[in-house]
């Protein structure tokens, strides 16, 4: 990174603050796009809804002064010079689709926070020396199309253009398809765009920060994912006939391995995590004994080491129980997201911006994926978390405190300007 952005801030620099109720007047008026009964919010993507919501957010980013850019996936770049447009720029940003009982914060709240930045900085005439920009990606959820963070993956060239054009919802309709329907098929090649450093604000999508009564968690990483199918085959019979000691029950084996998981997490502590989410039992019928058990095993942990260790031991485990029950266990890896730590001066600036604010604070890290993870492929990234409401997202009654709103989008602002530089 430049130098110069290094330089630090003068004293009306460092008292400088959002506007906490237009950010939060703005989150609740792009919320009513796609509100749902329950308070909620249903905006899937590319949907007539996801371009309304497009829409307004552009809207607001023009009136700020703000050049747009679009590119070829549908992802939207809002550009704030700076007096050096030749640095690349320092970029915040996150995405405003939504599940289908989604809420008002999730992505919407990091998009809408640089916008608010933008705003702050406008309204103290102050000019940074490289320029800002605010990002939207597209399909972030994956809800719609797979696969999930598609516009970060795509930029971040995980997979191609043409396999994101490709993905199809389930009424066969296309993701180039619908970009072009709604008008946000783009010019600008993905990843043809320079990232100087890019930062995501974001609520915790947990309890952890709510739980330790902390104001903002300073994220240090993402938590690697490994996803598995798991089959446990044995031999379908008649529930009364067969004695228990005859019996090659498909469930109770694959029960044990169900603890296994969670217990697989307990022995990798402080961050493993271990979750049997799907299970499908055959023939599924009150009285015969389960010949076939298929379900999903979901591991994570903060580190590759520990990911690889987590997959070891749980591998182990089917094995010791195929070995006693006479059945086999097979246990396919269908995906993974490698561990992520996000890069120290992004990290630090986060911290820093937090200290001189005043805000309770700890580290954190994210156990759900977010389009920050590709975007720390290509450049410096790093994260701001705060609380939501008894950790809950992903649902209608996901809900935030207007001051902790407040307070993560003055730790962006502060974290950006320090890598930005001011003039």
């Amino acid at each position: 990174m430049s130098t110069v952005m290094d330089r630090k801030a003068g004293p009306a620099v460092d008292k400088l603050r959002i506007n906490g109720e237009r950010l939060w007047a703005s989150l609740m008026e792009l919320a009513q796009i796609g509100a749902t009964p329950k308070g909620g919010v249903c905006r899937l993507t590319l949907t007539d809804l996801d371009k309304q919501g497009r829409d307004l957010v552009l809207k607001w980013a023009r009136e700020a002064g703000m050049t747009v850019t679009i590119d070829k996936i549908g992802n939207g770049f809002m550009r704030r010079a700076g007096r050096n447009n030749a640095l690349p720029p320092i970029v915040t940003g996150s995405h405003i689709d939504t599940q289908p009982t989604g809420g008002k914060f999730d992505g919407n709240y990091g998009v809408l926070a640089g916008i608010e930045v933008v705003r702050s900085l406008n309204d103290a005439g102050i000019q940074t020396e490289a320029p800002i920009e605010v990002a939207f990606w597209t399909n972030e959820e994956g809800s719609r199309f797979v696969p999930v963070m598609m516009g970060s993956g795509a930029f971040a060239k995980a997979f191609t253009l043409e396999h994101a054009y490709a993905a199809t919802d389930t009424e066969g309709k296309t993701v180039k398809g619908e970009l072009e329907r709604i008008g946000y098929l783009g010019t600008e090649e993905p990843g043809a765009h320079p990232i100087g450093c890019y930062f995501e604000t974001h609520i915790e999508q947990g309890p952890v920060l709510e739980d330790n009564d902390k104001t903002i968690g300073v994220v240090t990483g993402v938590l690697g994912v490994r996803w598995y199918d798991c089959v446990v085959t044995g031999m379908e019979a008649h529930a009364g006939p067969t004695p228990m000691a005859l019996r090659k029950d498909a469930l109770q084996v694959a029960t044990k391995l169900m603890q296994e998981v969670v217990a697989c997490a307990h022995r990798h502590p402080p961050h493993g995590r271990g979750t049997v989410g799907m299970v499908q039992v055959f023939p599924n019928s009150r009285n015969v004994i389960p010949g076939n058990v298929k379900f999903s095993i979901d591991l994570r942990n903060n580190t590759e080491a520990l990911c690889d260790a987590m997959d070891a031991d749980i591998r182990g485990v089917a094995a010791k129980l195929a070995a006693e029950s006479g059945l086999p266990i097979d246990v396919k890896l269908v995906t993974s997201f490698p561990a992520t730590q996000f890069h120290a001066n992004c990290v630090d600036a986060v911290a820093r911006a937090t200290q001189k604010l005043g805000y309770s604070n700890m580290n954190a890290v994210s156990g759900a994926g977010h389009d920050a993870v590709y975007m720390a492929k290509l450049a410096p990234a790093g994260m701001i978390f705060i609380p939501c409401k008894d950790g809950i997202s992903h649902n209608e009654i996901e809900d935030a405190k207007p001051e902790h709103i407040t307070a993560g989008c003055n730790v962006l602002l502060h974290a950006m300007l320090e890598r930005a530089g001011v003039v």
